[in-house]
């Protein structure tokens, strides 16, 4: 039987009863189009996460205190200005005091937000511009100015449809003057919020808010993105000489580039996306043993034609791969329907949900040949079976 023909007479067995086919295929249908989705949600997340990340900084190196909760913080604003003295490979940089949930008041009310005391170099680091009025300058920084410069998002919820430039906001007890408002940066690739903001200058925070000397974090920027080893590798022997660690001594702080931030978060979106798509990928083997299932039954029902058929001259090789094109073909079908419904969920979740979905043209190529390879596995005993029966036996049966 030529391949034209097989095709042919197992299309037709298949569209002679068109609902049972579909409901065969359905287990397919629901497994290829599931393993898609899973996928192209996980690539378009971890897309997202990755230009977000980017977005908080420019060849960024974060230095950040022990991670041990009995670990004490050493880290001072000395750390930063030997850093600025001795360093040479960075662009920028910054010392940091953060404070998380701060009670902000002014305007129509008040709003819990992170306040960051930072410098000036501080925008500059983060790629981040003004939307409105200034960032604070030096001369506050070294006069502890009462000036703050507020985050879209507490700019909205404090001051919604008015200019907040020139008002004054209470931060925790201290008054501060609006003097700027940063352009909105959306959230991050963990979902924080970056515009739920407030900063002032880092001198002014450490003396009015945190009353602590020691700071949250150093923030620099590396002139290039091919030094960052070597920056990294110098601003941890700068900040072991300014803790007086000796050589056998482990780092009372770590430092963290912006690539393994991207690549941490990444591989974490990843784990998780091949685990969602390793469940979803349980309704192909599901059916395949419906496809199985169905194909045992076809050759039971036709038991009969198949004894006539060898009686003509059909070899067992045609019967064989008659039943076996007919699982592949239905198989495939399904594999088609759910690669139509994974598109079609995709753009649903991208156009009317806000989820970001990247669809790889491989991942639709090795869902064909997969969904092909489970027609073979699941429809070769079938075939096998109405290939072995004895052509005397097939036609007495009734």
């Amino acid at each position: 039987m030529t391949f034209g023909k097989l095709v042919q007479a197992s299309s037709r067995s298949i569209f002679r009863n068109k609902m049972r086919s579909f409901l065969t295929s359905l287990g397919i249908i629901i497994g290829v189009g599931s393993v898609i989705v899973m996928l192209a949600v996980g690539a378009g997340s971890q897309q997202q996460i990755e230009a977000q990340i980017a977005s908080m900084g420019t060849n960024l190196i974060m230095v950040m205190p022990p991670r041990g909760p009995r670990e004490a913080n050493r880290m001072t604003m000395a750390d930063v200005d030997k850093l600025r003295e001795e360093a040479s490979y960075l662009a920028a940089i910054t010392g940091e005091v953060r404070l998380q949930g701060a009670k902000v008041v002014g305007g129509s009310g008040s709003w819990s937000s992170a306040v960051y005391g930072i410098e000036p170099d501080y925008i500059v680091i983060k790629d981040w511009g003004l939307e409105q009025g200034e960032f604070f300058t030096e001369r506050d920084l070294s006069s502890r100015a009462k000036v703050a410069v507020l985050g879209s998002t507490v700019a909205g919820e404090l001051f919604p449809g008015e200019d907040p430039v020139g008002q004054s906001v209470r931060i925790e007890s201290t008054p501060f003057t609006i003097i700027g408002v940063l352009e909105s940066k959306g959230s991050t690739g963990m979902g924080n919020d970056q515009d739920d903001v407030v900063m002032v200058p880092l001198d002014t925070a450490v003396n009015r808010l945190a009353r602590d000397r020691s700071i949250s974090s150093i923030q620099v920027s590396v002139v290039r993105d091919d030094l960052m080893e070597e920056a990294q590798a110098e601003i941890t022997a700068i900040l072991r000489e300014s803790h007086r660690l000796s050589d056998s001594d482990e780092d009372d702080f770590y430092v963290m580039n912006q690539a393994e931030v991207i690549a941490t978060a990444s591989q974490t979106s990843q784990t998780l996306t091949t685990l969602l798509a390793a469940i979803a990928g349980v309704s192909l083997v599901v059916g395949g043993i419906g496809i199985m299932n169905i194909m045992l039954v076809s050759v039971t029902e036709r038991t009969r034609e198949i004894g006539i058929r060898m009686s003509v001259g059909a070899r067992k090789r045609d019967i064989l791969l008659q039943f076996l094109a007919e699982a592949v073909i239905l198989s495939l079908l399904g594999g088609v329907l759910g690669i139509l419904l994974a598109l079609g969920l995709a753009w649903i979740l991208e156009s009317f949900m806000g989820m970001p979905t990247v669809v790889d043209p491989m991942v639709i190529a090795a869902s064909v040949g997969f969904a092909a390879a489970v027609g073979v596995f699941f429809g070769f005993y079938p075939a096998r079976k109405a290939a072995n029966l004895y052509p005397i036996d097939a036609l007495r049966y009734e």
